[in-house]
């Protein structure tokens, strides 16, 4: 008891304390009442909103039944819009990830990717791009065609420009056919 001989001589400076944990804060009546009016308010102004635009619908469906004019069917497609259309629904149905992942795998900060030209008819794919040589347009090529998505990989147009090679790769695409 030496070492605490403070902490046991004032047992009567300790009040209990009452704590009530039940009883709320008491709101004034008012804000809830004010509250339920502005609700009440909201909802009948949407209430009435809905039933202004389902009367104004049924009245325009009116007018157009008793107008006279016939409803105009959709137009029929000519054949070179449906062939244009299959041949979207194809580009867009090729496994793009996997060439991306053969592309990814052969780049180089040598080569710049320019375009990327599919052709699902034939499963080929056209890939152009600029080298800062030549030797980096061949190391591409060779790249590309370690890839196992690619195969007849070669090279079908390079071009020297003014610090750069511009070219053009061409390879059969394994899932590119359609």
């Amino acid at each position: 008891m030496k070492l605490f001989p403070n902490l046991f001589r004032r047992k009567e400076s300790l009040a209990a304390l009452e704590l009530d944990f039940v009883r709320g804060r008491r709101m004034s009546p008012w804000a809830g009442r004010a509250l339920l009016l502005i609700a009440a308010v909201f909802a009948g102004d949407v209430g009435l909103s809905v039933l202004k635009l389902k009367r104004d619908i049924v009245e325009t469906q009116a007018r157009l039944e008793h107008s006279g004019r016939p409803v105009v069917a959709a137009r029929k497609a000519s054949p070179e819009e449906i062939a244009a259309a299959r041949e979207t629904v194809q580009r867009l149905s090729l496994p793009w990830p996997q060439l991306f992942t053969a592309l990814e795998s052969a780049a180089s900060d040598q080569v710049a990717l320019l375009a990327i030209e599919p052709d699902p008819k034939s499963g080929t794919v056209v890939i152009s791009g600029d080298s800062k040589d030549y030797l980096a347009a061949l190391t591409y090529v060779l790249n590309l065609s370690r890839a196992e998505t690619l195969s007849q990989v070669q090279l079908v147009r390079h071009e020297a420009k003014q610090n750069a090679v511009g070219f053009s790769v061409s390879a059969t695409w394994s899932g590119g056919k359609g």
